[in-house]
């Protein structure tokens, strides 16, 4: 299993922005699609962003598009989600996930994804 850390997490008030990071040094990390999912109390998990392996390609929920922006360096071995506009409602445990398929396009499906890291909270005030 491939080994997530997520960090970057924090308060921030409404219109604010963070950077959230997602990091690995697995050796097959930059063969496989990565995805952000946002989990909130009581509420299922949520997709926000996922990016192909090669960086060409990456999507967006459609609460978070045009406000989040998702990247990612193979050579740090790490995806980035900058968020900006926040909003109350961005408030959740923020999750990066493994696409289970190499050198594959990506999906807003959880289910073709692994979720080995702990998540990173993110709480935005009004």
């Amino acid at each position: 299993q491939m080994q997530l850390v997520e960090s970057g997490g924090g308060l921030v008030q409404t219109g604010g922005s963070l950077r959230l990071s997602c990091a690995s040094s697995d050796a097959t990390f930059s063969s496989h699609g990565i995805a952000w999912f946002r989990q909130a109390p009581g509420k299922e998990r949520q997709f926000v962003a996922a990016i192909t392996w090669s960086g060409v390609r990456s999507i967006y929920g459609d609460s978070v598009q045009g406000r989040f922006t998702i990247s990612r360096d193979n050579d740090k071995g790490t995806i980035y989600l900058q968020m900006s506009s926040l909003k109350p409602e961005d408030t959740a445990v923020y999750y990066c996930g493994v696409d289970r398929s190499q050198f594959h396009t990506v999906t807003e499906w959880p289910g073709d994804y692994d979720f080995w890291g702990q998540g990173t909270q993110v709480t935005v005030s009004s």
